[in-house]
């Protein structure tokens, strides 16, 4: 039988070359004159869209932001400039860092600091009381559509995440022809991310028939951009399908949830300071490959949609050797390659079992399971 399941995902979507354009509009749609605009240095300089959507926005504030990983105080600076500003609505431009940024700091503004009261489960969420609109510039966290928010705590090293419906954006406006110009490295790395949330999304415990088949659509359509997105940026076809499978991405992990990769991973971001989408490609395929014992006809389904050819085998192991073969057409980092060694597994592993997501995973993992998953991650520098 199929278990009983919920489903709400509130946000009104734009999809589509150009609909960047749409900005102005949407404000006005939402009766908003003086929006708060979250955005990273100088991306309207490098990206035109960028500054064609923001041209007509002549009663706004501007709040620029230095590109990487958003931390606890760069959410409090942000949303002590919010309280201040008379702002009646938030406008997040950039990747999954702008957007996590205007989430918390749109939460802090509304109800009060500090940050971690939220991060620690002291306090409760209450409904927003200005709109938030997002416009990603990168094809990767699906942040857009998501309720989550990936803040670093600097002190600890450790990511302090929030989630909650009611964190998300009220509107995304997804434009892949502002993702163009993104580089090779940042485009694999937030499109590794993508797809390890729509994989992570059919195989958790949470996984339902919706997260399933928008996971699903998710998966192939990465499997078929991501890599010609990264041999050559200027192919819009492979844009448009990447930008298409984020964005499920996004909705496939509200509809069920990340799983081990990200918390594998994120204990990396937090102890190293690498980008997010980094992180998880160091772990994915070492994660799967445990992963899949527990769940292998659901890893049959992702094989299936990454078109590897079928072997008999009917244990997941497909899905696992399509994703290390594309991480090696990808160059993609190794953990060796980013400096970790054998004596940083055992903090990390500490910190990866503390992390939320590792709970929603096809069975418990042990700490000696993940170490054995770091320590599989750490062969691939020498097999490559």
């Amino acid at each position: 039988m199929i278990p009983a399941f919920r489903n709400h995902l509130p946000v009104k979507i734009r999809f589509g070359d150009g609909v960047s354009a749409d900005l102005a509009s949407v404000l006005e749609e939402e009766g908003a004159s003086r929006p708060f605009v979250i955005i990273d240095r100088g991306l309207d300089e490098l990206i035109p869209g960028v500054a064609q959507a923001l041209s007509p926005l002549s009663g706004a504030v501007r709040f620029e932001k230095d590109a990487g990983e958003p931390t606890v105080e760069l959410v409090e600076s942000t949303a002590q400039r919010l309280t201040g500003s008379g702002c009646d609505a938030v406008v997040a431009i950039g990747g999954g860092s702008s957007m996590d940024t205007a989430k918390a700091a749109r939460l802090v503004a509304g109800q009060g600091g500090p940050y971690l009261r939220f991060a620690r489960g002291e306090a409760g969420y209450e409904p927003p009381s200005v709109p938030l609109i997002c416009v990603p510039t990168t094809a990767g966290t699906g942040s857009e559509v998501s309720g989550g928010a990936v803040i670093t705590d600097e002190r600890t090293h450790v990511k302090a995440g929030i989630a909650s419906p009611l964190l998300r954006a009220q509107h995304a406006l997804v434009d892949p022809v502002l993702t163009h110009g993104l580089p090779p490295k940042l485009t694999a790395y937030t499109g590794i991310d993508a797809l390890a949330q729509a994989i992570a999304g059919l195989v958790v415990t949470a996984r339902t028939p919706v997260g399933d088949a928008v996971g699903l659509e998710s998966t192939r359509l990465a499997g078929l951009a991501l890599v010609r997105c990264v041999t050559d940026g200027r192919d819009a076809g492979a844009r448009s399908e990447m930008a298409c499978a984020s964005l499920l991405a996004g909705l496939a992990m509200n509809i069920s949830d990340c799983g081990s990769e990200h918390s594998l991973g994120q204990a990396l971001g937090g102890r190293f300071g690498l980008p997010h989408g980094l992180t998880i490609g160091l772990v994915l395929a070492e994660t799967m490959d445990r992963d899949r014992r527990y769940v292998p006809h659901q890893f049959e389904r992702v094989a299936d949609a990454l078109g590897e050819p079928e072997d008999g085998s009917g244990d997941g192991s497909r899905a696992v050797r399509a994703v290390r073969r594309m991480l090696a057409e990808l160059d993609f980092e190794t953990l060796e390659s980013v400096g970790v060694t054998e004596a940083d597994l055992d903090g990390l592993a500490e910190n990866a079992l503390a992390d939320y997501f590792i709970s929603v995973a096809p069975a418990p993992w042990s700490k000696d399971e993940v170490i054995a998953a770091y320590r599989q991650g750490l062969a691939v520098g020498s097999a490559r």
